[in-house]
């Protein structure tokens, strides 16, 4: 009776251990994902929302796991289609989450609808707020050395229990890529927040993510320019709109060009609404 008892006990130890366990990052190369995602166009989105993605990034750092997040857009969609090395990029990241409000439009048209927008602005702050508590170090990458050493300082105030190890300019190329890498992996952050541009933001991180480490490696874009003033956030309603695209445009009418690939992406899901959500070989 007793060896029952025991035996069912044990049972149900490792049944509870085993659901622990399933929602935590895997380790690298295991080839698979431990949450629910959405195919658009063959990559990847995870439909959890921004604090199952901030609880899902601690057990990443936690476990101490090489994860690039990418803050994927129709913009970086639709790159990807155009280009096989682009698309690889993203679709070999350990998480792409839907920032872009054209997104989760397009998760919700095809029946596999998104929990929320998860603005990557915001996971970064929220990575931020949760690091005070366990003393979380960040390394900071991009943009001018100006706008970077402003966000750093700006950034220490906003948390002061986050150790800041180190800050940097975006402007170097490939030559100097081993000198990065190095400076990052003496640092031996927990976070890498990279601010660079479209075309060698994410394939940066990708082809270089396992010899920097670093547990949460995440493109940024123009949030640096955000923090230290250079650019404004758009306001809440525009926001709740989805219409942060049309505020940072009126900032910057340079970038129309690059806004007039959304219609292109909202045509292309309506018109493939059958196959947009079926995965598609690496090109």
């Amino acid at each position: 009776m007793s060896s029952n008892t025991d035996r069912k006990s044990q049972e149900h130890t490792n049944e509870t251990s085993n659901q622990d366990t399933a929602s935590l990052p895997q380790r690298p190369n295991s080839g698979a994902r431990s949450y629910p995602t959405v195919s658009i166009f063959g990559l990847p989105f995870s439909k959890m929302d921004m604090q199952e993605t901030v609880n899902y990034l601690s057990d990443v750092i936690h476990l101490r796991v090489p994860t690039q997040v990418i803050t994927g857009n129709p913009i970086m969609v639709m790159a990807g289609l155009e280009d096989p090395d682009y698309y690889r990029v993203m679709e070999e990241a350990e998480l792409i989450v839907p920032d872009g409000a054209g997104v989760v439009w397009a998760s919700g048209y095809v029946g596999q609808p998104v929990k929320e927008r998860v603005a990557g602005f915001d996971l970064m702050h929220r990575l931020l707020e949760t690091g005070e508590k366990h003393r979380w170090s960040v390394f900071l990458l991009g943009t001018t050395q100006e706008t970077i050493e402003e966000s750093a300082e700006r950034l220490k105030q906003l948390y002061p229990l986050i150790r800041f190890v180190g800050a940097r300019n975006g402007f170097f190329g490939p030559g100097e890529d081993a000198e990065v890498i190095e400076e990052i992996r003496r640092a031996n952050p927990d976070m890498l927040f990279v601010a660079r541009a479209l075309n060698n933001q994410e394939p940066w991180i990708g082809r270089y993510k396992h010899e920097l480490g670093v547990p949460v490696m995440m493109g940024v874009g123009g949030s640096f320019d955000i923090i230290a003033g250079k650019l404004k956030r758009a306001p809440v309603l525009f926001q709740k709109l989805r219409l942060e695209w049309f505020y940072r445009l009126l900032q910057q009418p340079s970038r129309y060009k690059r806004m007039l690939v959304l219609p292109k992406f909202m045509l292309k899901v309506v018109r493939e609404k059958e196959n947009v959500t079926k995965r598609r070989p690496t090109p």
